[in-house]
């Protein structure tokens, strides 16, 4: 067997004997690869012991760290409500300055408005470990001081809460503090659904449509400038499954600036105010009148010849008709002589029976922290059950009357309110409160009031409104003031199908020329619930059609011959309260 061995390399030598300084460079790479090899042939190993024997770690990926802290708040079609956005943040580490703390507190003062030379000098020179200069700084303050050029300043990004629409729909958006957590509000609501790690980068769709959002308090807003009104408060409803498209509280304020904002307009007169909301009261009793058989026939007549004497009591009506009325007329003519008589029919049990049933005697049931209760009559002695009958010595929240009105209209079931956006078939059971046949009556009762009396400025070409006029004085020390009214007009549409309630009040109105110096609420909030119905019809799904309506014709006969189409009427209250429409 022949072997055949290789000859070992040799190191080329200069002829002096000595080797090369290129061979020696390549024996010195080589050693080099070799030990290079060996190391990483280590941490390879260390790093397969570590993956069989270590516990599984989630590593999160590029996408998830870019991905905000807090997820968004959409409208029901998508439409940005609140949204989180990167900010910086400028701080000082006053132990770090290097270049002239008096030069820099002078240049400081120069970029960073709001503190003088000598504010940022003592600052500068104080033995803090670290001050923040200015927190939530946009980008062009951060490229300004940056420019300074003093590595004892420093940079930082944090999340911002914007909110791009301003102050639309901010009393049911609600605001976070600095620190990014939800204080009121659906923010304060979601707060752990948005900030859920397995929820991250999901919007959260309310039930707020942001169009008809932004008329309603479009709309809402003219009027109580206007009207010089103290407040103002606004809904719009969906009468099958609670949601709230709109919800309007003035005055409002700016979810993006809460620091300068008066705390009082933090107060969401929807859910958090309650009031006396008069004449509005009216169709429920004349609902729970039909349902209970006190009132069996529409042509059924009550004595409003005079005014009505209880006890020491007097009821009367303004423009009184002075004659006995039937149950359209008694709407249409808002009598409060008449509808206190039905009350006296029904008596204590059956009013706050069905009183309970609407809710008014609890906290209505919403998403919102801070809903107010109500005021609810300790006794319910004879001239209470006539009274609450047309909105006096009982007070709700508009909230509260807003779904009255959708239980009353929808087929006679009572669902709560919500501001999270239902999915196709998935309203809440609810609790039936009146038969779909009452309902059916006074749908036709409804469209009276706009097409034959105090309603009448509500009424938008075809949209088939219906709705209720109410008036009441505000309650004050000593008394009622005479002086001042809440006036609410309550509505929903398209009478023949209805979709939504409307409900628009304003808190202690002043007539104008616009009103014809009246303040009640046909001529002051009835016409912002035909503007606000005009402007969101369309966009809610609603298409006009004049050739509709509400078939009134087993009705109108009863009316009094005398009577003239769209001829308002108002009445007036003596017990305890004035006008009332």
């Amino acid at each position: 067997m022949t072997l055949l061995v290789a000859p070992s390399p040799r190191i080329r030598t200069r002829d002096n004997g000595r080797a090369s300084p290129l061979a020696v460079a390549h024996v010195r790479l080589m050693i080099l690869a070799l030990l290079f090899s060996a190391a990483f042939a280590v941490i390879i190993g260390r790093l397969a012991l570590l993956a069989i024997f270590a516990e599984p770690q989630q590593t999160p990926s590029v996408n998830a760290m870019l991905v905000p802290l807090r997820g968004d708040l959409v409208d029901r079609n998508g439409a940005p409500l609140a949204r989180t956005i990167d900010a910086w943040s400028i701080g000082v580490r006053p132990n770090r300055v290097i270049g002239d703390k008096a030069e820099l507190a002078r240049l400081l003062a120069a970029t960073l408005p709001g503190k003088s030379a000598q504010d940022y000098a003592r600052l500068l020179n104080s033995d803090a470990s670290f001050t923040y200069l200015k927190r939530r700084a946009v980008p062009e303050l951060v490229a300004a001081v940056h420019a300074l050029g003093e590595p004892g300043i420093e940079f930082a990004r944090e999340p911002q809460r914007l909110y791009p629409q301003a102050t639309l729909a901010a009393h049911a958006l609600g605001f976070v503090d600095f620190d990014g957590k939800g204080v009121s509000g659906m923010e304060h609501v979601l707060d752990r659904q948005l900030t859920d790690p397995a929820q991250r980068g999901k919007p959260v769709a309310l039930a707020i449509d942001l169009r008809a959002q932004a008329a309603l308090e479009s709309e809402l807003g003219a009027a109580m400038t206007s009207f010089q009104a103290r407040g103002a408060a606004g809904v719009i409803l969906d009468v099958s499954t609670g949601e709230i498209m709109a919800m309007t509280s003035l005055p409002t304020f700016n979810p993006n600036n809460v620091k300068g904002a008066n705390p009082e307009h933090f107060r969401n007169n929807v859910t958090q105010s309650v009031y006396e909301l008069g004449s509005t009261f009216k169709p429920l009793a004349m609902a729970f009148a039909i349902e209970s058989g006190v009132a069996p026939s529409m042509s059924k007549r009550y004595d409003a010849t005079e005014p009505l004497q209880v006890g020491g009591f007097r009821i009367r009506d303004d423009h009184a008709q002075k004659r006995w009325l039937n149950i359209p007329e008694t709407l249409i003519h808002s009598s409060n002589i008449a509808t206190a008589r039905i009350a006296d029919e029904l008596g204590k049990e059956r009013m706050e029976a069905m009183f309970r049933g609407l809710g008014f005697d609890t906290k209505a049931p919403i998403e919102l922290g801070g809903v107010a209760g109500p005021i609810w009559p300790k006794y319910w002695a004879r001239t209470t059950v006539m009274t609450t009958a047309y909105g006096h010595g009982i007070a709700v929240t508009p909230l509260h009357l807003a779904s009255a009105y959708a239980a009353m209209v929808n087929g006679g079931v009572w669902r709560p309110a919500t501001l999270r956006k239902v999915e196709p078939g998935k309203a809440p059971a609810g609790r039936r409160v009146i038969s779909e046949a009452t309902s059916a009556r006074m749908r036709q009762l409804m469209r009276l009031i706009v097409t034959h009396g105090t309603g009448s400025k509500a009424d938008a070409p075809g949209y088939r409104v219906g709705g209720k006029t109410g008036t009441a004085e505000v309650p004050g020390r000593g008394g009622y003031q005479r002086n001042k009214n809440v006036s609410t007009f309550a509505a929903a549409f398209p009478m023949d199908a209805p979709r939504y309630v409307v409900l628009v009040m304003l808190d202690s109105p002043i007539g104008n020329a616009q009103s014809a110096g009246q303040s009640t609420a046909g001529w002051t909030a009835a016409p912002v619930v035909n503007r606000v119905v005009m402007r969101t019809g369309a966009m809610l799904g609603v298409v006009p059609d004049a050739r509709r309506d509400v078939d009134v014709s087993d009705l109108t006969p009863l009316l009094w011959k005398g009577e003239e189409k769209g001829k308002p009427a108002t009445a007036t209250a003596a017990l305890g309260a004035g006008v009332d429409e």
